[in-house]
C-alpha cells in the first residue's frame, strides 16, 4: 500500500509504538550509563521497585504509563480502520494522542512537581476523551449508536 494511501491514524499508531521504543531505549542507556560508572551493577534494577536516579524511574514510570495505553489505542484504531472510519476527524484524534502522550511522557519525566502532576494529568485527560471519541465514531458508523 503506498504511503500516500496509510490513514494518518495508523502513521499515529506506529509513532506511538515507536515512542514506547523511544522511552525504553531512554532507560536502557541510563542503565549501561550508570553500570559503566559504576554507580550500579547489572543486577541493581529490581522490576516493580523504585531504582537509580529520579529521572531513571522517571524515564521507567512514563515508559510503563506508555505501554499500559498502547493496546487500547491500538484496539480503538485498528478497530476504525477495519470498519472504514477514516475520516478527517477520526485521523486528527488518532494524532492528537501521540502527541498528548509524547507531551505526557515529557512532563512526567521533567518534574514530579504538583504543576507537572496535574499538566500531566491533563494531557492524559486528552487522551482518554479522543480515544473514546474515535470509539464512539466508530460505534456510529457501524450504527451501534
Amino acid at each position: 500500500m503506498p504511503a500516500a494511501l496509510i490513514p494518518h491514524s495508523i502513521v499515529a499508531l506506529i509513532f506511538y509504538a515507536l515512542w514506547a521504543i523511544a522511552l525504553v531505549l531512554m532507560i536502557a542507556a541510563d542503565r549501561v550509563l550508570l553500570v559503566l560508572k559504576g554507580e550500579a551493577k547489572p543486577t541493581s534494577f529490581t522490576s516493580g521497585a523504585p531504582h537509580g536516579t529520579e529521572s531513571y524511574w522517571r524515564i521507567n514510570r512514563a515508559h510503563i504509563n506508555t505501554c499500559e495505553n498502547l493496546p487500547i489505542f491500538g484496539a480503538v484504531v485498528l478497530s476504525g480502520w477495519a470498519a472504514g472510519v477514516e475520516t478527517h476527524l477520526f485521523n486528527l484524534l488518532a494524532v492528537i494522542v501521540v502527541c498528548a502522550r509524547i507531551v505526557q511522557s515529557i512532563i512526567h519525566i521533567s518534574s514530579g512537581s504538583a504543576m507537572a502532576i496535574n499538566l500531566r494529568f491533563t494531557a492524559y485527560a486528552v487522551q482518554l476523551v479522543c480515544i473514546v471519541w474515535m470509539a464512539v465514531l466508530i460505534l456510529m458508523h457501524a450504527a451501534i449508536i
